[in-house]
């Protein structure tokens, strides 16, 4: 209690720094998921892709990031066994941010898409293991995130597969791919809109405290699916094509209008990513600076301080124009041959399992979704289509990152404490 006390301006100033920290590392690390279909693509270049993140990414961090945030993420740890002794868990969330931002920026680095919620999560459990012992941690809640590395790129590979294969059958394997284009790809665009709306709707809005029932969400996303259709079959009517040009000419022009299409789900899957993964670095912080305004009282809910959200959007934006790139290029390029038309089967299928999941309240990696529905494209063409190199060392990553996330908490949690003298 005494530290909490005698240090509290400096412990809320360090936990800044580290949540600042963190969500640059997201910015590097998880953006890609967004973007990289899009650039791997080329429906948009690097620079375009990095400018529309920013914009999105920030406006769903700033915007629909929460007036509220669960100070633990997931309800992975039961703050009771804190209550006595609560400078233990400002000391431990402090380390679990600077642990989890570690590792993010080497992975990113690296190039390797990891979680980031998997990383804060297990950097919690890390330092919630050495400071209480393991009764805090809910075991249940581990294993269901464990679980979903293999469910969730299973369940969007799969749905990536059927739209791929879809698109294949209706439009670029025809005699006329460009009048079924513009049969069919109005209904992909009611589709895409169908659950972009329902994506912002269910992890979006919520936050800004505007909470829509389960029939008013999805009666409003079929109205904005609808529009999305109308307008789309408007827009593509309109286009000038050559229906006699050769059947390359012609699978361009259709490449063309699912770049078109590529534009606008990233720019929605960067609103969805802004509000959602800007918890796992405002989380930890608004619990710090909970503790400390209430003289060591611990909230299951804090209220979020107004310097905090722009924080970590301003984190989140760095991260991604410093180090985005690398993470982008491996998405993007790395694991399979990318199209407009594949990489919009890919990202529709990624936001379909978010949709999903969140319905079901399957714990959930924006970045694992993304990777298998990029993998259910690439198998879509044959095994020979992927790079398995790439591929191995996205899984190993994935493996290693809830305990090099405990591990590097454990060390970090150790110095503090006898920084402190706790």
């Amino acid at each position: 209690m005494d530290i909490i006390e005698s240090y509290g301006t400096m412990l809320v100033l360090l936990a800044a720094a580290v949540g600042f920290f963190m969500a640059y590392g997201i910015g590097a690390n998880d953006v890609a998921n967004a973007m990289g279909t899009s650039v791997g693509s080329k429906a948009l270049t690097i620079k375009q892709a990095i400018i529309i993140a920013m914009i999105f990414e920030f406006a769903g961090a700033y915007l629909a990031g929460g007036e509220v945030t669960s100070t633990i993420r997931k309800g992975i740890i039961d703050a009771a066994p804190f209550a006595d002794i609560p400078e233990l868990m400002v000391l431990g969330m402090i380390s679990a941010l600077f642990a989890a931002g570690t590792w993010l920026l080497l992975a990113s680095m690296l190039g390797w898409p990891v979680s980031t919620t998997h990383s804060i999560i297990g950097a919690i459990i890390g330092f919630a293991l050495v400071a209480v012992g393991s009764e805090a941690i809910q075991w249940g809640k581990v294993a269901g995130i464990v679980g979903s590395w293999i469910v969730t790129p299973a369940i969007s590979g799969f749905i990536a597969y059927l739209i791929f294969m879809s698109a294949q059958k209706l439009i670029f394997d025809t005699d006329q791919p460009l009048k079924n284009a513009k049969r069919f790809v109005p209904i992909y665009m009611g589709l895409a809109g169908f659950v972009m709306s329902l994506v912002t709707i269910k992890k979006g809005l919520k936050h800004i405290g505007i909470n829509f029932g389960t029939v008013e969400g999805y009666a409003l996303a079929i109205g904005f699916a609808v529009i999305i259709g109308v307008i789309g079959k408007f827009v593509i009517d309109r286009m000038k094509m050559d229906p006699q040009a050769d059947k390359q000419m012609q699978f361009n022009n259709v490449e063309k209008v699912f770049a078109i299409l590529m534009v606008l789900t990233a720019c929605c899957m960067a609103f969805a990513h802004g509000s959602n993964d800007v918890a796992n670095a405002i989380g930890p912080l608004a619990a710090v600076v909970n503790i400390v305004e209430n003289n060591g009282e611990i909230a299951k809910k804090a209220a979020i301080a107004w310097w905090i959200l722009p924080l970590g959007g301003f984190g989140i934006v760095a991260g991604l124009a410093i180090l985005g790139k690398k993470v982008i290029k491996t998405i993007g390029e790395g694991i399979t041959h990318l199209t407009p038309s594949r990489g919009f089967a890919a990202e529709l299928a990624a936001a379909s399992t978010v949709v999903i999941a969140s319905g079901t309240g399957l714990p959930i990696s924006t970045t694992q979704t993304l990777v298998g529905a990029v993998l259910g494209v690439g198998m879509a063409r044959g095994i020979a289509a992927l790079n398995m190199g790439v591929i191995r060392n996205i899984v190993v990553s994935w493996v290693i990152t809830l305990p090099v996330g405990a591990a590097l908490a454990i060390v970090i949690f150790y110095v503090l404490r006898t920084a402190f003298g706790v």
